[in-house]
């Protein structure tokens, strides 16, 4: 039986990447496709074995505030269970009270100093190694 259709056009045995102009092409094609579809961003590191972490980002006053705040929380969850029992509980739970408000007037006072020039030139190179 007769074939009616032609044998296959015969090919370069040369790699399309091997000539210069070949080269620009696939280059041009990598541009094209990093333009329409860009490389997704990394992946965060994993985290060894820490259940939280906080932002390497956050300015100094941020984290302040966000202490202060959370240590009046505590300080009124202890106050709150103060009230609730009685003999060595209750004497626990006023010292997280008061252990809090401590704490609490400390990080204040960290926070007041932020103004001053000396720290914020502290902060300032720690936010630069930060970045």
């Amino acid at each position: 039986m007769f074939k009616v259709t032609p044998n296959p056009p015969d090919t370069d045995p040369i790699s399309p990447y091997e000539s210069p102009d070949s080269n620009k092409l696939n280059e041009a094609a990598e541009r094209a496709l990093d333009h329409h579809f860009p490389p997704t961003e990394p992946k965060p590191p994993k985290r060894n074995g820490q259940l939280f972490a906080v932002c390497p980002g956050i300015n100094t006053e941020a984290l302040l505030a966000n202490a202060s705040e959370d240590l009046l929380s505590i300080s009124a969850i202890a106050a709150d269970l103060a009230d609730d029992v009685d003999g060595s509980r209750r004497s626990v739970a006023l010292a997280l009270s008061r252990m809090a408000d401590g704490v609490h007037l400390l990080v204040e006072r960290a926070l007041d100093h932020l103004d001053e020039p000396e720290m914020a030139a502290i902060f300032a190179k720690q936010q630069l190694r930060v970045d």
